[in-house]
């Protein structure tokens, strides 16, 4: 299986490196998939969710405020201004990032449909996920 490298990064340090399948970015211009061998962009990204799918086809979420993203056939190269991963071995943990990342796109949003879509794409993402 192909993968492609992504990386998340903020002036705060890492917050995710790995392989994957394929992420959903927040463009600017609207969401975006990329898969290994995409063509090259570059890309200017607004508050929303990244969606990461792993290898072994579970999915990550990253809450950001707004970034850019530089896509090669290989790599995702993330830098956000802020974000937040949610992430967390049982449900309570999950939550702390989950009000954690709500916090952020609140900060830094003045739009109500920006803010109830990233909730939106949350709250989709748990509840296929199996505990």
């Amino acid at each position: 299986m192909e993968t492609l490298r992504l990386e998340i990064v903020t002036p705060d340090g890492q917050i995710f490196a790995d392989d994957i399948k394929t992420v959903t970015l927040p463009g600017s211009e609207g969401e975006f998939g990329v898969l290994p061998h995409h063509a090259s962009l570059v890309s200017l990204l607004q508050t929303g969710i990244i969606d990461i799918e792993l290898v072994n086809g579970d999915h990550e979420l990253v809450a950001i405020d707004w970034g850019h993203a530089e896509v090669d056939e290989t790599k995702v190269t993330v830098l956000a201004d802020g974000a937040v991963a949610i992430v967390g071995e049982n449900e309570s943990a999950i939550a702390q990032s989950i009000s954690k990342a709500k916090q952020l796109i609140e900060s830094i949003s003045d739009s109500d449909i920006a803010i109830a879509m990233a909730e939106a794409k949350i709250d989709l993402i748990l509840k296929q996920r199996k505990y």
